[in-house]
């Protein structure tokens, strides 16, 4: 017995106790009858430390099983771990409306819209290779000593703080990493702070309308800032406040503009007490007051209220650089770091690879091993694509695609174990080309210990999972069901599973049937002379037909369609002059008319709904206001608005929800827990129409809405066009600026189905974003139509099914950035999918080998 007792005392070998610990971690997230949104009693078995792909159908209830149930669940939990305040807090978070969620790791989520990018953001502090470059700089660098003379890097002054000039024998201190830093007090720029552009006043946009008069608000700034008293002030100054702007004399104008601050007491009246009593306050002119509101604390909800009057230029000081002339002085491989910084991610890997050559021998172990470390940095955004991207790219300029993919490296690069990352469409603005480099990265996530659940409706994304689950059968309340989970190949042998028909190419996206280019066609022919990346490029697109504009990341598609055609056919609408940069424009003729449908957020918050965006809210509160009467309220349709003061909850204002802070954390969005998210108070939910309060009606989808309304005018015509674009699972009630990419853009254009589209020029970016290939298929149908009034239809996309069914294809290319700009191929998909040269031809030749079998 003592043997045996010593024997298990006995210490283990490390790796046998790592196997025994890891034979009995949980496998599996267990969810048991989730019922968030949409979902439907939904018990499912997610792997642990594996690849996980979410499918199925626009509003099948994927992101409300990713995101409602296992990101919003496992960051609650997570945060239960923080601090005593933090947990106080977390009683008003809802919990995932499941009966029970097992083994659900810390979450961490990649939104398909992530955060804008503050004005200090840059790629290169986004991705910190900045902070290894300003390392480069400070330790390897050719300095200047006080006198003029360079000093050139070595060992010693390694290992020192202070260097001695060897031409003049003055000491002086070596830079550090912080005097290349633009957000340092040692490297900024003294003028600008290191934003690299100054922001001044205009006196030009502080006057909202020439033709009002001040009382009525001509002076845009005293009202943003918060100043109506000014307008009183002023009329002791003797400007006439109740005549237009535009005819006061310039004395006056300069004194609302320029004038000198000045105290001047002003009379108030207390209602209470009938006593009239004298305050002083100081005159502040239009441009002094936006100048007050921005100094102080740095808070961006005033500065978002206030930028509308500043116009921005680079900084005559730093000529945009951000960064002290001090800190351009030291050199390395010939140039400073403001020009290594304006390097593209390409060129900045040629220049790290070479820089150990152009060192002196001590020095190369030290360069190396920094080289090394921002290779490693740099590979992964070679892997996305995202190699044309500069360091010194200002945060605010990148595009949704871009935040995300930097997003997604900072997750990878951290080498972080036993997290759940929850990934909203990584592929959206990928090429074909670089989607394989995001398998990788998400590979080495999962190798790492992670667990990765991705939403996505890729294929190639789905097939390189180890798991999928795919949500329907259909949309809305016709979702929100597994209807098939096991390996991509298993799912594709199932022959009820939509996904697994497209996986296993048993159908492929045939959306319409393309139209013929014939000889004599009608083109549009723009010609650039010099935007971006574009330098003497000519394209021409087909009148009356639908054109794919294609390429990879940076290959200049924007630039073309949104930055030079967009302009110029505007000029042209307006009889106004062509662009700087474009030579010229034909054969815009027959165009009357030009809309562009982005995958922009419809509103800014959770106000904009369905119902408020197409107008039918109006009817429906009209039909509640006549109830009211009849139930002898006399409640008018303002009433029933959440908008405006009146039914409206008192609490959240008619939002639904609250901002819940979370001190250092992002603040959580919570239901008002007066209102329990109706956003009306209770009085006003005893008002019906057919049984159903408005609270009631907006929690109804628009294809029973269609059903409820079905009898009145008004109403029938625009349920259905929402239909008719396969948005019919959307509540009317639900915010807008949460709907994903794809849902944006059908729902602009469902309204433009009920116009005349004839002349009409529709641009479309990333129409395929969000988009399953069945519904690919749907929104080709909708395009159609809007093109059977010879209407021209011009895509910037990347999908290969998207693109074979277009009538013309103009790819840019051949890399991004200065590597792209050049028009590679153009013609018939067919035509184009014969063009070795061009990466989209390849893949549409691909996708035509499938079909042919």
């Amino acid at each position: 017995m003592s043997e045996c007792v010593s024997r298990r005392r006995d210490p283990l070998p490390i790796t046998c106790i790592m196997y025994r610990r890891n034979e009995n971690l949980p496998q599996t997230i267990n969810i048991v009858r989730a019922h968030t949104h949409n979902l439907k009693d939904v018990t499912v078995q997610i792997p642990l430390r594996k690849q996980v792909a979410i499918a199925g159908v626009s509003g099948s209830g994927k992101s409300s099983l990713a995101m409602g149930v296992l990101y919003a669940e496992g960051s609650r939990r997570y945060l239960e771990g923080l601090s005593a305040f933090t947990r106080r807090k977390l009683h008003q978070m809802e919990r995932a409306d499941a009966e029970k969620i097992e083994f659900l790791p810390p979450a961490l989520a990649l939104r398909q819209r992530p955060p804008m990018l503050g004005r200090r953001s840059t790629v290169g502090t986004v991705t910190e290779i900045y902070n290894l470059l300003r390392l480069m700089f400070s330790r390897l660098g050719t300095h200047q000593c006080p006198k003029g003379h360079r000093v050139n890097p070595s060992l010693t002054a390694i290992l020192n703080e202070e260097c001695v000039c060897p031409e003049c024998g003055m000491s002086f201190p070596l830079p550090s990493a912080e005097t290349f830093s633009f957000n340092s007090a040692l490297g900024a720029c003294p003028v600008c702070g290191g934003l690299g552009e100054r922001a001044e006043v205009d006196p030009a946009l502080v006057i909202a309308d020439p033709n009002k008069t001040i009382r009525q608000g001509a002076v845009a700034s005293w009202r943003a800032a918060g100043r109506g008293y000014t307008v009183r002030l002023v009329a002791q100054l003797g400007v006439r406040i109740d005549v237009p702007w535009k005819e006061l004399s310039k004395k006056e104008q300069e004194i609302v503009l320029r004038g000198k601050q000045t105290k001047r007491p002003l009379t108030f009246h207390n209602r209470e007490t009938g006593e009239e009593y004298p305050i002083t306050f100081t005159y502040d002119n239009a441009v002094e007051a936006v100048r007050q509101s921005l100094a102080g604390d740095r808070n961006q909800t005033r500065y978002a209220r206030m930028k509308k009057f500043l116009s921005v230029r680079p900084c005559e000081h730093c000529h945009g650089t951000r960064l002290r002339p001090e800190a351009l002085l030291t050199r390395l491989g010939g140039l400073s770091i403001a020009e290594a910084a304006a390097l593209t991610i390409n060129e900045l890997k040629h220049f790290t690879d070479e820089l150990p050559n152009h060192l002196e021998s001590p020095l190369r172990p030290v360069a190396e091993k920094l080289a090394e470390g921002m290779r490693r940095e740099i590979d992964p955004m070679l892997e996305l694509g995202i190699g044309y991207l500069t360091l010194d790219r200002s945060g605010g300029t990148l595009s949704t695609g871009e935040r995300q993919r930097l997003e997604l490296l900072n997750m990878a690069k951290s080498h972080s174990t036993g997290i759940l990352y929850v990934l909203d469409e990584p592929s959206v603005g990928l090429h074909p080309a670089n989607v394989a480099g995001l398998q990788r990265i998400m590979r080495r996530m999962v190798t790492n210990g992670n667990s990765l659940v991705v939403v996505d409706h890729n294929l190639e994304i789905i097939r390189g999972a180890d798991y999928m689950i795919e949500m329907g059968p259909q949309a809305g309340e016709r979702g929100g069901q597994v209807v098939a989970e096991g390996t991509p190949n298993q799912v594709a042998h199932m022959p009820n599973s939509v996904t697994g028909n497209y996986l296993s190419r048993r159908q492929m996206v045939h959306g319409r049937k393309q139209r013929s280019i014939k000889q004599n066609h009608s083109f549009v022919e723009i010609s650039v002379h010099d935007l971006h990346n574009l330098h003497d490029v000519t394209a021409c697109f087909p009148l009356n037909r639908m054109t794919a504009v294609t390429g990879v990341s940076g290959a200049g598609k924007t630039a073309l369609i949104q930055g030079a055609l967009v302009p110029a056919i505007r000029t042209h609408l307006n009889k106004t002059s062509l662009p700087t940069y474009v030579d010229h424009l034909t054969g815009a003729a027959e165009i009357r008319r030009i809309l562009v449908v982005d995958a922009a957020p419809i509103g800014r918050n959770a106000r904009s709904t369905p119902a408020t965006y197409t107008g039918i809210f109006d009817l429906i509160r009209n039909l509640f206001a006549q109830a009211s009467a009849e139930a002898g309220r006399k409640w008018d349709a303002g009433y029933f608005s959440f908008n405006v003061k009146g039914g409206r909850c008192a609490v959240c204002e008619g939002k639904g929800e609250m901002a819940l802070d979370m001190q250092y954390l992002p603040e959580q969005r919570v239901r008002c827990p007066h209102c329990g998210g109706t956003r009306y108070e209770p009085e006003t939910l005893t008002i019906n129409v057919r049984g159903k309060s408005i609270a009631d009606v907006l929690e109804m989808n628009i294809d029973e809405a269609a059903g409820f309304f079905a009898d009145v005018p008004g109403l029938v015509e625009p349920l259905r066009l929402l239909q008719s674009v396969g948005l019919g699972y959307l509540r009317l009630g639900e915010p807008t600026p949460g709907l994903s990419g794809g849902e944006a853009q059908r729902m602009k254009l469902a309204g433009e189905l009920q116009k005349h589209h004839q002349g009409t020029l529709y641009i479309l970016d990333e129409p395929s974003t969000g988009l399953h290939p069945q519904n690919i298929e749907m929104l080709l149908g909708v395009l159609d139509r809007l093109m059977a009034e010879d209407s021209t239809v011009i895509l910037i996309d990347h999908d290969p099914d998207l693109i074979a069914n277009c009538d013309y294809v103009v790819d840019l290319g051949p890399g991004g950035g200065p590597s792209g700009g050049k028009v590679v191929a153009e013609g018939t998909p067919e035509q184009v999918a014969k063009i070795s040269e061009s990466l989209t031809g390849n893949y549409l030749a691909n996708r035509m080998r499938m079909v042919s079998k």
